[in-house]
């Protein structure tokens, strides 16, 4: 990730080109001549691109940026190109804005551990990297301060991770308001969870891209004490 901050960058000669495998690559622009413009691709290609067709690359210091929002050009091949990556560095979660980008890995990363639980609880989104925790950790803390309803919605195409992402939550709030010792937040997660099988049993379809896919919405609900105890939950589909 150093060597992309710290790389090369001339605003007058660093472009996304389309490119009709990878969508977008990075080029660098060698010569013009009328509306065409000649350029050399990261894998050291030549190819001649319409002027209009060239977008600005971003400064290198934005390489694998944590918010979006933060970066001087926002368009299609600049974001496709931070979530890209971020992916490679095994970095799913990337912010824009208020939403938080998530990509299905389509493996298992230690980064839902208790010990991760502990890093997430009570910081602000500026403290700490970005992560599915932190979001919902913030509308948590929101509750408990202006004492309101919150709401996470989790949407995306067909394996996406949304169903996952939806466990994660869960285990989350139950991690951080339930009752130490007491074994609360594992009770009120498991049965939250072993409705899934019921759910999609009756819900549940093979799609080209997952074997199980969730052909439902669910509208969960976390019920909480006034002091911020996790006390039950109701699911409608």
């Amino acid at each position: 990730m150093r060597a992309l901050k710290t790389a090369p960058y001339d605003p007058k000669k660093n472009f996304w080109a389309p490119d009709k495998k990878e969508i977008f690559v990075k080029v660098e622009a060698k010569s013009e001549k009328g509306d065409d413009v000649t350029c050399v691709a990261a894998g050291g290609a030549t190819v001649v691109v319409k002027k209009s067709k060239l977008l600005p690359q971003n400064p290198s210091k934005f390489a694998c940026a944590e918010d979006m929002v933060n970066m001087t050009f926002l368009h299609e091949a600049a974001v496709l190109g931070n979530l890209r990556e971020r992916y490679e560095n095994t970095l799913i979660y990337t912010y824009s804005g208020l939403f938080c980008v998530v990509i299905n890995p389509f493996k298992l990363l230690p980064i839902y551990t208790p010990n991760v639980v502990d890093t997430y609880r009570g910081k602000r989104r500026t403290e700490v990297p970005p992560h599915l925790f932190c979001v919902v950790d913030n509308a948590y803390q929101n509750m408990l301060a202006e004492r309101q309803c919150q709401s996470c919605l989790i949407t995306g195409e067909s394996g996406a991770g949304k169903t996952e992402n939806t466990k994660k939550v869960i285990a989350y709030l139950a991690m951080v308001s339930g009752t130490p010792g007491g074994g609360q937040e594992k009770k009120a997660k498991e049965q939250i969870v072993q409705t899934n099988p019921v759910l999609e049993a009756f819900g549940n379809a093979k799609t080209v891209r997952n074997n199980n896919s969730s052909r439902f919405g669910k509208f969960i609900r976390i019920h909480f004490t006034k002091p911020g105890k996790l006390s039950g939950a109701d699911i409608e589909s």
